[in-house]
Parts: structure tokens; C-alpha cells; sequence
């Protein structure tokens, strides 16, 4: 979803929000991926850095709107609720 809305920037952000919304987006599913063959404390952590990812591209997000690119309220809820799931997931792997 991420790749479809930056590819409708303008090219003078290619190498700037086009460029860290593509890493963010690709990080939180990636490093969930790569924990889950770990043990659950292992895990845990990987989950911590997929969570700083979905922050970091939810401030991209803001920036994007605010500088008129997208109008992403939907995607910003998308974020928060994925946050909210991990951050249960995240706990229960703790109990």
C-alpha cells in the first residue's frame, strides 16, 4: 500500500520521504519475519524495531500530508491499529 502512495510524489523527494517511507515499510514486515525464528525473548526484540519502524513512517506519513502529497488518515489508522495487535502480540510472547 505504502509503495503505491509514494510512487505519486514528486521526483524531488525520491531521495528523501519516497526513499524512508520505502525502507520503513519494508522493515516492519521483515524484521517480524526474521524474529519469528527466534526465541520469544529474541522475538520480542525484533518486535520493538518493527514498532520504531511504524512510528517513523507514521511521522513520514504527517509530513506527507502536511506537505499536501496524500491525504492518509486511513493509512495513519492502519499504522495505529497494526501498532496496538503487535504491541499485544508483543506482551503475550512476555508472559
Amino acid at each position: 500500500m505504502t509503495f503505491d502512495i509514494i510512487e505519486k510524489f514528486p521526483k524531488h523527494e525520491i531521495f528523501r520521504l519516497t526513499s524512508q517511507m520505502s525502507r520503513c515499510s519494508v522493515s516492519l514486515p521483515s524484521n517480524i519475519s526474521e524474529g519469528s525464528a527466534r526465541t520469544n525473548k529474541a522475538f520480542s526484540n525484533y518486535l520493538d524495531i518493527s514498532l520504531g519502524s511504524s512510528f517513523e513512517l507514521g511521522i513520514q506519513l504527517l509530513v506527507a500530508r502536511h506537505k499536501e502529497y496524500i491525504n492518509a488518515e486511513t493509512l495513519e489508522t492502519k499504522i495505529s491499529e497494526w501498532q496496538k495487535m503487535t504491541m499485544g502480540f508483543q506482551n503475550g510472547l512476555r508472559d
